[in-house]
């Protein structure tokens, strides 16, 4: 089970904001470029200024980073916009995106900043599993149980979490452990798919 399993109602309630948008001229390479940037300088603003309050911004924009990318998916695919640069883009933008999403609650941690690091490691190695499907004749595997929709769930609550006065402690390094396991679980499940898509497809 993931959360990205919602991801085709998610789009239903989109489609007709996409396709005004595709009537104005918007593409889906300024939609992916747009939600990375913001990503980034969210990320960087909670780095440098680490208030709990302002850690509310986190599930608001995962949650709205979320529709830029389901946005971005159908201006590309429905709307003939699919490309080269854009795969690039989407790629590599959303890696960027997360990672400088989770570095801040790796700053706060009072266990220091191996566990929270090792998760964002884990993480943009779920994503290169999952990435590599197209490599040997398998699709992009989007795998459970903690990809990339799951992982804003929990980056979500825990920014909640700490902007409504809850503290990092001793327990948060235990968090990261199971986090850290479930995120291996994901690379052998993106791995395992791929290969068995792979192999069906050549026979």
């Amino acid at each position: 089970m993931s959360v990205y399993q919602l991801k085709s109602r998610f789009q239903n309630i989109l489609r007709p904001l996409v396709r005004s948008l595709a009537a104005r001229g918007v593409s889906a390479n300024q939609v992916t470029s747009v939600a990375a940037a913001v990503s980034v300088a969210l990320g960087f603003f909670l780095s440098v200024a680490p208030l709990p309050h302002w850690f509310l911004l986190v599930p608001v924009w995962f949650l709205l980073r979320m529709g830029l990318n389901a946005i971005d998916g159908m201006l590309a695919r429905e709307h003939g916009q699919k490309s080269i640069l854009g795969a690039y883009l989407n790629e590599i933008g959303d890696v960027v995106s997360d990672v400088a999403l989770y570095l801040p609650f790796a700053l706060i941690d009072p266990n220091g900043l191996g566990p929270a690091m090792a998760v964002i490691f884990l993480s943009v190695l779920t994503e290169f599993a999952g990435v590599l499907g197209q490599t040997v004749g398998a699709s992009r595997r989007y795998d459970g149980p903690l990809g990339k929709s799951d992982r804003a769930v929990l980056f979500g609550a825990l920014g909640i979490f700490f902007a409504m006065g809850g503290t990092f402690a001793a327990w948060t390094w235990w968090l990261w452990a199971v986090v850290a396991l479930l995120l291996i679980w994901t690379i052998i499940n993106r791995i395992s798919a791929g290969i068995r898509e792979a192999q069906t497809a050549a026979r």
